[in-house]
C-alpha cells in the first residue's frame, strides 16, 4: 500500500516555529534649551503645535526650560526626533528666535 508509506513519511516531518524577537529601537529625547531672547509664549506655541502638548503641559515644560535650562519636549525614535528638532529649528529661525533644540539618547 503506497498510501501508507506516505503517511509514515508525513508523520516524521516536524514543523518548528522560529520566534524571532525584534529589538525595540532606541529612543531619543528632544530637548528645548533656554536662551535670553526666545519668548515664553513662543516656546508654549512650539510645544502645542509641533509636539501636540496640551496648554497646561506646554506651560509646565516651558517653565522647566526657563528655570532649569532645558526641558524634554518629547521622546521618539531617532528619525522622528530629528524631524521634530528640525521643525522647531526652522520655525524658530522663521520667527527670528535663537531657540536651540537638540536630540539626545534617552
Amino acid at each position: 500500500m503506497p498510501g501508507r508509506e506516505n503517511d509514515h513519511e508525513r508523520d516524521e516531518l516536524v514543523v518548528t516555529e522560529s520566534r524571532t524577537r525584534l529589538k525595540e529601537p532606541p529612543l531619543f529625547k528632544v530637548l528645548l534649551h533656554n536662551d535670553d531672547f526666545t519668548t515664553m509664549e513662543f516656546v508654549v506655541f512650539v510645544l502645542q503645535n509641533i509636539f501636540h502638548k496640551s496648554e497646561a503641559e506646554a506651560v509646565r515644560i516651558m517653565l522647566q526650560v526657563h528655570l532649569v535650562g532645558h526641558g524634554v519636549a518629547g521622546v521618539y525614535t531617532f528619525e522622528i526626533a530629528e524631524m521634530q528638532a528640525a521643525k522647531v529649528t526652522n520655525l524658530a529661525q522663521a520667527r527670528e528666535f535663537p531657540l536651540l533644540c537638540t536630540v539626545e539618547e534617552n
